[in-house]
Parts: structure tokens; sequence; C-alpha cells
């Protein structure tokens, strides 16, 4: 059995999922492998699957994507700078997710929300600005 500090040959992907915190739990990283949403090697995988270090990965997490890189498979979950050296993303990743996320943080300026129901004077002034004209 591995230690926790002896580098790994190879382990499941769920597992590697987890420990790069791209899922809370290995159980949703399973389910997401399922459902098709993680790819290895251009290639739609089971959860045991096992990767090695240099396998390329695409994630899909609704809105966004990620194509990486395995650098490094570690044993157990660690922090999230620590997460971040386990793989390389590709820089066309990077720029289309910073991308999506301009957008979307523009999109949200754009359509403020509103906070609970509408008040009587509220709804009052909706009806009047969206009642047609009655032509006479």
């Amino acid at each position: 059995m591995a230690r926790q500090n002896e580098p790994l040959e190879s382990m499941r992907l769920d597992k590697w999922l987890w420990c790069a915190r791209f899922y809370k739990t290995r159980a949703l990283a399973a389910a997401a492998i399922k459902g098709h949403k993680v790819n290895v090697n251009d290639q739609a995988i089971k959860a045991a699957k096992t990767i090695r270090a240099g396998d390329r990965v695409e994630i899909r997490k609704t809105p966004y994507q990620w194509a990486i890189t395995v650098q490094k498979l570690i044993n157990n979950r660690v922090s999230a700078t620590q997460a971040a050296a386990l793989f390389e993303e590709d820089e066309d990743s990077i720029k289309t997710r910073e991308d999506l996320a301009k957008q979307m943080k523009a999109d949200a300026a754009s359509f403020p929300r509103t906070i609970g129901r509408p008040t009587k004077r509220n709804r009052r002034e909706i009806i009047r600005f969206t009642r047609i004209p009655k032509e006479e």
C-alpha cells in the first residue's frame, strides 16, 4: 500500500478529481464521469478508470469547461493551492473560461435582481406600464 508522501504511478479517476478539488465528494465525481461530463484522452470512461501523469482530462461543469493535463497523483485531498499543482490547464481553456466569466458578470449587471415580491404599488405600476391603451 502506498504511503501518503510516496508518489503514485496510477490512481482512480474519481479519486483524483476529488483530490484535485474539482468535486466536493467522490460520489459527485463518479456521477459526473457516469454522466459523460469527464473524458480522458478524448474517450468516455468509467469512474474506476486509472489515470497516470501526462493524461489529458476534459471536465465539463456547467457552464465552465476545463482541458487539463495531469501532472501529479496524490493519495489524499489537499488545500486548493496544493491542488493547483496537480494539473496544468491549457491556455485555450483558461482564456475560454475567463471570457465566459466576464460575459456572465456583464449579463448579471444588466439584469439586476429584485428582492421578494412586488409591493402593491409596484404591481399597479407594472400593470399600468404593460397595459395596452384602448383605441377609441
